[in-house]
């Protein structure tokens, strides 16, 4: 049944990985651009690196988006807008101005004027409004440039053309009466003519938007986007003369005209199979090498979704950010990738995908070959750089040293394509700030993955070594002598796995927790009798083998509650492994000779990793010298021997890449680590001094 079951699981485990597989491939190959890529870079200002370039066929030489935006511009100013004028208001205004006179003969500012003045007055009126009405007064103000053409309509026929700025507007109806009113020498009158004029005037012009739209329109359709013309094997641009000016434009409209024509219906169904092909390969090489060397990664199915997802986010940001401005390209934080595969697995293979990542990004970036150069050796630097990351110092020199590189590497790509730095861009290394700046959100990004797909990081693990927290604060109170023994663990773990380049923060760790589960028990295991009375002595073997035992659920149990992550949880599986409880079969074996063997061993799992190796060697060596008596140079180093060495001959180890080396090294420090502990000193003969 457990076989089948496994079975099962591994079928379901191998559908899941093909499954992300697939879906990072297509999420990958859909944000790709769907055109082929013109196999020519250049920028304006910089050199021709390739050979000479001739016309591959005809084509148009493309107007820039400025010089199209400027015809259109000066095709409205030229194209006349259209206004309708309504000629009856001037009779109207008129007849007006004649009742308004005759009705404000008794208002204040009429009735103490002679017949004369009012005639005056009038008269000016009635030379104002005709002059108004002439010009042409507006509805509203309109948002067109004073040099607009305007032509004036009278039931759709001609009878003005103007400009816009001679049109009286709305709000300068009041600065044109005033002068006016100055022309005639008519000031002494200005306060009657204003309120009569005021009172009469009424707009006459009218916008047509319909028919000047339609001219518009008409004017500006027929804007050609080209101005010129190449023809196939033309001279384009030579080996080494400067990208710039007309040869700019030229070599812009090629490259336009060579992704048009490639995005044909023919055509895109083949680009899109070519750009599958290479990201499939890429995808399968970081799959092959994770198989390959991190096979504790291939077989996790959380590690192989956290690899998936990032490489398929970066490549989603980077496609994103150069189809809004490819300008901003070393703005995105690509180290951050290798930064976070190195926190949560290792080096090698952070140094793997980020390469790989980065050179399939090379297909859709412009200048490929620098952004390749650049970033590898950028992540070069990271990898080299970033250990101990938990530590904030180490994390700000990192960046800081990641965007030197960025600076210098750009700078001197600068200098051997243009040979000097006048015309230096120093906007980029503005970009690369800024891209430090967002590489050092890895450490929320860490916390987030760590929750995302249950990983543990250095920081974490940093946290998980602060002996005071509440788990081995419990354990320190209820089993002082198993936390003893665990401190004792922890350090000499440490100490192994900093011999043999393991991870000795994960192995202090796995060690400080890795007897928790005593803590519901403590009584049962000798570290913790304070007494000579033995509660085992009261029950059978049997019964004690099960109380041992249940310790290592216990402790599965204690750290799930308290958050554990399931990383360090796996050290309280494993660090008995299957190991046989020796005391209680030799002691039930001599009243029941066919006893189960397998009834006394630990359920296991077997350690699976170097550093659950490292803990379960030192937990056995640290609690079994504990009853040597008189321990000497002799007594430690046959006990170690003899302890590991039963455990290699009891197959602890087959499931982890532990080497004869590494076992040797860990002999060695596990010897001179408890010589150290137990003071083993060098017996001198007695008179010597």
């Amino acid at each position: 049944m457990g076989k089948l079951f496994n079975s099962i699981n591994k079928g379901f485990s191998r559908i899941f990985r093909v499954l992300l597989f697939v879906l990072s491939a297509f999420l990958i190959i859909y944000f790709f651009p769907k055109s082929g890529k013109f196999k020519y870079n250049f920028e304006n200002g910089r050199p021709w690196q390739s050979e000479n370039l001739y016309a591959p066929f005809d084509f148009a030489i493309k107007k820039s988006k400025e010089e199209i935006d400027d015809e259109i511009t000066q095709a409205k100013i030229n194209t006349p807008l259209f206004f309708e004028i309504d000629t009856s208001l001037i009779t109207n205004s008129n007849n007006l101005l004649i009742t308004r006179i005759d009705e404000l003969k008794n208002d204040s500012l009429f009735s103490l004027l002679k017949l004369e003045d009012v005639k005056n007055i009038k008269i000016q009126s009635y030379q104002i409004i005709d002059g108004i009405y002439s010009k042409g007064l507006l509805e509203e103000n309109f948002d067109f440039k004073d040099s607009q053409l305007v032509t004036v309509l009278l039931d759709n026929k001609l009878v003005n053309s103007t400009y816009y700025n001679r049109l009286i507007k709305p709000e300068d109806l009041i600065t044109f009466i005033n002068n006016k009113i100055i022309e005639t020498g008519s000031e002494k009158y200005k306060s009657q003519i204003i309120s009569l004029v005021f009172d009469i005037i009424t707009p006459n012009l009218s916008y047509n938007k319909v028919l000047s739209d339609e001219a518009i329109n008409e004017a500006t359709i027929n804007i050609s986007p080209n101005r010129g013309f190449i023809e196939k094997e033309t001279l384009i641009i030579s080996k080494g003369e400067v990208v710039e000016g007309e040869k700019l434009i030229i070599l812009e409209s090629l490259k336009k005209e060579y992704e048009v024509n490639s995005s044909s219906f023919s055509d895109l169904y083949l680009i899109i199979s070519a750009y599958s092909l290479l990201v499939i390969l890429s995808l399968l090489m970081i799959v092959l090498f994770i198989r390959k060397f991190e096979r504790n990664i291939y077989d996790n199915n959380n590690k192989i979704a956290f690899v998936y997802f990032n490489i398929t986010l970066i490549i989603l940001i980077t496609t994103w950010v150069i189809d809004v401005n490819s300008n901003y390209i070393y703005i995105i934080p690509l180290c951050i990738m290798p930064l976070l595969f190195k926190a949560f697995f290792d080096s090698r293979i952070a140094f793997f995908i980020h390469s790989v990542t980065v050179m399939l990004l090379g297909f859709v970036v412009p200048n490929s070959y620098e952004f390749i150069f650049l970033n590898i050796i950028a992540g070069v630097v990271t990898i080299l750089t970033s250990d101990n990351i938990y530590k904030r110092a180490n994390l700000f020199i990192a960046v800081a040293q990641i965007t030197l590189v960025y600076m210098l590497a750009y700078f001197s790509f600068y200098v051997i394509q243009e040979g000097n730095i006048e015309n230096l861009e120093l906007n980029n290394f503005a970009l690369f700030i800024l891209c430090g700046l967002l590489t050092l959100f890895i450490y929320p990004l860490i916390y987030i993955y760590e929750k995302m797909f249950g990983l543990v990081s250095d920081v974490s693990l940093l946290e998980l070594s602060d002996t005071n927290s509440s788990l081995l604060k419990e354990l320190s109170d209820k089993a002082p002598g198993t936390f003893h023994h665990s401190l004792n663990v922890a350090n000499l773990a440490e100490a192994c796995a900093n011999e043999i380049n393991a991870n000795a923060l994960l192995s202090r760790v796995g060690a400080l927790h890795h007897d928790i589960g005593k803590i519901s028990n403590p009584s049962f295991f000798t570290e913790n009798q304070l007494s000579e009375q033995n509660p085992h002595d009261k029950i059978t073997s049997k019964e004690s083998v099960e109380i041992i035992k249940q310790h290592v659920l216990d402790g599965v149990k204690l750290a799930r509650n308290a958050g554990i992550p399931e990383r360090i949880i796996e050290f309280i599986k494993t660090h008995h492994g299957t190991n046989l409880i020796g005391y209680f079969y030799n002691k039930e074996i001599t009243s029941d000779p066919e006893i189960n063997k397998l009834d006394f061993r630990y359920d296991g799992p077997k350690p699976f990793s170097v550093e659950m190796a490292l803990v379960m060697m030192c937990d056995s060596v640290e609690a079994a010298t504990k009853s040597l008596d008189k321990p000497d140079n002799d007594k430690i180093d046959s006990f170690v021997e003899s302890i590991i060495d039963k455990q290699v001959e009891d197959e602890q180890f087959e499931n982890c890449e532990l080497t004869f080396k590494n076992i040797s090294i860990i002999k060695s420090v596990l010897k001179e680590k408890l010589k150290n502990i137990y003071h083993v000193r060098v017996s001198y003969s007695e008179g010597s001094n």
